[in-house]
């Protein structure tokens, strides 16, 4: 009698029972906002904010990009002109030399 006592009244037999009841974080993606996507009716119909955001990314982007192709011309200008300033140096050197007499 004493051995039923000391026993364990529940048995364990299947190891899922063991599992620890913990729930998962939803797993956002990049640029994500924290809030669920609409379903059903309001899936077409967009969050102010998320389109004003959007917008101002976009328009900043094309800023920075705008601002790399300002800053590409004026080195191609500069590039330009030491180019031309070569060719008149070689130019003056070719004809002081020898030869030739232009």
């Amino acid at each position: 009698m004493q051995s039923a006592l000391s026993r364990p009244i529940l048995r364990v037999s299947n190891p899922s029972i063991l599992r620890s009841f913990s729930i998962t974080p939803a797993i956002m993606g990049a640029g994500d906002l924290g809030s669920p996507k609409p379903r059903g009716f309001m899936a077409d119909r967009k969050d102010s904010f998320s389109r004003r955001e959007a917008a101002h990314e976009l328009m900043y982007i094309r800023e920075q990009e705008m601002e790399k192709v300002k800053r590409l011309r004026l080195k191609i200008k500069e590039q330009r002109q030491h180019m031309d300033e070569l060719d008149k140096h070689l130019e003056e050197f070719t004809k002081n030399q020898g030869g030739e007499q232009n």
